[in-house]
């Protein structure tokens, strides 16, 4: 991976965090600052996965790797909301 894709990696973890909100079920008691740093995390581990299975450079749209971002993302939100909601 390129430093461009690291970068553009970052640009839409900020949008696929709130996109794995939104998916996320139920209330999510987290503030934004902390979504947008899972929707960056998720972004390139999303990147990685993608590139390890062979589907993160396709023509067009790369739908697969964004799916994978935001499915992590999704799971980030929930399992970070549910963490925070114990204590």
């Amino acid at each position: 991976m390129h430093i461009t894709g690291i970068i553009t990696a970052i640009i839409i973890g900020l949008i696929i965090g709130a996109l794995g909100r939104l998916f996320a079920p139920g209330k999510q008691n987290i503030p934004i600052w902390l979504t947008i740093l899972i929707g960056i995390g998720a972004a390139v581990v999303g990147t990685f996965l993608a590139a390890a299975i062979g589907v993160a450079d396709t023509p067009g749209i790369d739908w697969i790797e964004l799916t994978i971002q935001v499915v992590l993302a999704a799971v980030g939100v929930s399992v970070i909301a549910g963490s925070r909601s114990r204590r």
